[in-house]
């Protein structure tokens, strides 16, 4: 049986042969602007409308071309909501989420942000 190079990082994701000190400074810059930040795309998302839990990870994908864990999603779902971002709703009998007013602020906060740096640069 043939061994696959990589590792296991902090016991969430599959690495194939590159750790966080080996990417590229693209990779990493896309890898902690995506896979890393969840919180701006489900924000995002909530904001047009009530989203189904069990959709974030496949909305995500569709409209922004990452999958992000099934642990991760929860943790951020949860912190979100324990800390006023989103509020808990019902879509089609299902439990689901919209974001809150407090939510939007930060989004725009950091449309702000990426407006700045993209000046700068």
């Amino acid at each position: 049986m043939t061994k696959r190079p990589g590792k296991w990082l902090r016991n969430t994701y599959w690495v194939s042969g590159k750790d966080n000190k080996n990417m590229e400074p693209f990779e990493r810059f896309r890898k902690s602007n995506t896979e890393n930040n969840i919180w701006v795309y489900v924000l995002f998302l909530g904001k047009e409308r009530e989203i189904a839990t069990d959709e974030v990870r496949r909305l995500i994908f569709e409209r922004f071309g990452f999958l992000p864990g099934k642990l991760l999603t929860s943790r951020v779902l949860y912190r979100l909501r324990s800390q006023g971002y989103i509020k808990k709703e019902k879509f089609r009998g299902k439990s689901a989420f919209s974001t809150t007013k407090k939510g939007e602020g930060e989004l725009k906060k950091m449309k702000a942000f990426v407006s700045e740096l993209m000046e700068k640069i």
